[in-house]
């Protein structure tokens, strides 16, 4: 038996484009435990845990011209140094060097003939720090089937790592070409189904494929018919440039609770309400007209517990909602959780912030026919160090929007807030690094780790120059906030 790329997987693969590369990215910054860390060090760390992530050791192999659905195989000529590499910074080392390499490595398609992921270890940042940058395919990680992301396997939650468990690896032999094509042909008769799926993915038949990503919804029809936007935003459209800027910002949790206690909602809607002042100071500093009625619509894959709907079969309550303890998740554990969808219309024109925050929460809980889930209701059992891999979830689900029904994508996904370690550095800082939709310049992500809010800005560089403005823009908008109480 092979194990076959989903349709949505092959989708993926299919359609990656040199101009618009379809990788996730993370960036973490530690403290450099002692100077015996070093690049040796971190190449061991890494190929260790490959053994809790076969897929990291797998190619993805094509059969009858794509005709069929590729095929995951190992591969037999696996080299770990090809995927761990090593960088640094020129002196001083500065977070804008930091974020010019980082651009650039975003920008770099992965090789689609190796196994579909890279890691950087980035050295000679100031402060004796360093960092570690991953890019994986948005194929590689799919929960369902186990393909978790790295970096759920390589942090560890105390300065002592464990014992790392014996890896004897062997590249299983690979499928022969008539076997991998007959058992094709039979799941074709099998399931007729799945080649037209991919078919209807490639030319964006939403309707029909969303439910590929978790079990299919009723109303995802009608949801996406009617998700069209109120005008295309200039400064939000972007081209099919390669070419990517990259910032970073951050915020401290205990102010988004703060506001959260005092107006009410959800830690994600006080983050939303940051990313709409965000943005309407945005368009505003670039001279676009912005009205008291302009939104910016915003697709929203969203972390849930259990706890979040409030009895079977009631309709989910969206937004990155705690658990009891009234704090995100103290630890590496995080119990059945999924990733949902919200289209959400951002109110960029209102000039009061507790205004946008509370049409906001409205939005996300008051109105579940246009912030409800549209996709991705599969529950699972995630441990570890789990935001890239929430953030991954998010970004296959959507994958199966039409890019017409907003203008970017902003997910949030929440972590421990307890530090956690990689070869004993302790980690201070993550930041996501979201994938581009094909004609939008920007896209936001969010993670929460220890106490902070981490937003990292993927933005295509031509159509955002001024993507530096963001981080003042942020504890502008975190201030405005907090004027309020």
């Amino acid at each position: 038996m092979v194990t076959r790329l989903s349709s949505q997987d092959a989708a993926f693969f299919y359609m990656e484009e040199a101009a618009v590369p379809s990788h996730l990215c993370t960036m973490a910054v530690f403290d450099r435990a002692d100077a015996r860390l070093g690049y040796e060090q971190v190449l061991e760390k890494v190929e260790q845990q490959l053994q809790r992530v076969p897929r990291y050791r797998q190619r993805v192999r094509e059969v009858a011209g794509g005709f069929m659905r590729p095929v995951w195989v190992d591969d037999a000529d696996f080299d770990i140094t090809y995927h761990v590499r090593r960088s640094a910074l020129p002196r001083p080392g500065t977070r804008d060097q930091l974020n010019d390499l980082l651009a650039r490595l975003v920008s770099r398609p992965l090789d689609l003939g190796r196994p579909l992921w890279e890691l950087y270890v980035i050295e000679g940042i100031e402060g004796d720090r360093f960092a570690v940058f991953t890019k994986s395919h948005r194929a590689m990680v799919d929960p369902r089937g186990g393909a978790l992301d790295i970096w759920q396997v390589i942090l560890d939650d105390s300065p002592e790592p464990p014992l790392p468990r014996e890896d004897l690896w062997m590249p299983r032999p690979e499928p022969g070409r008539l076997g991998v094509m007959v058992e094709g042909l039979a799941g074709v008769v099998s399931r007729p189904a799945s080649g037209v799926d991919l078919i209807k993915y490639a030319f964006g038949d939403v309707a029909d494929v969303a439910g590929k990503v978790g079990r299919t919804v009723a109303d995802v029809a009608s949801i996406v018919r009617g998700a069209t936007t109120n005008g295309t935003v200039d400064p939000l459209s972007g081209g099919r440039s390669a070419t990517r800027r990259f910032c970073v910002a951050q915020a401290e949790l205990a102010h988004f609770k703060k506001v959260r206690s005092r107006f009410g909602g959800t830690i994600n809607d006080v983050a939303l309400a940051a990313v709409a002042g965000v943005l309407r100071s945005w368009l505003v500093s670039r001279g676009h007209p912005v009205a008291a009625s302009t939104t910016v619509r915003a697709l929203v894959p969203l972390s849930v517990y259990p706890g979040d709907r409030a009895a079977p079969g009631s309709p989910p309550a969206v937004g990155v909602k705690e658990p009891s303890s009234d704090t995100y998740p103290v630890g590496p554990t995080y119990g059945e959780t999924t990733v949902e969808l919200a289209l959400v219309d951002l109110p960029v024109g209102e000039p009061n912030a507790i205004v946008r925050l509370s049409q906001i929460s409205h939005a996300m809980t008051a109105r579940p026919g246009a912030a409800r889930a549209v996709a991705a209701r599969n529950l699972m059992r995630l441990s570890g160090f789990t935001p890239p891999t929430l953030h991954a979830m998010g970004s296959r689900v959507t994958g199966s929007i039409s890019r017409r029904a907003f203008h970017l994508v902003v997910a949030n996904a929440p972590g421990p807030q307890t530090p956690m370690y990689f070869a004993g550095a302790r980690m201070r800082e993550m930041y996501p690094v979201l994938p581009l939709v094909p004609g939008q310049a920007l896209s936001i992500g969010i993670t929460s780790y220890d106490g902070m809010l981490f937003f990292g800005f993927d933005v295509e560089r031509d159509a955002v120059p001024d993507v530096d403005v963001f981080p003042a823009l942020v504890r502008e908008a975190v201030d405005e906030l907090l004027e309020s109480l």
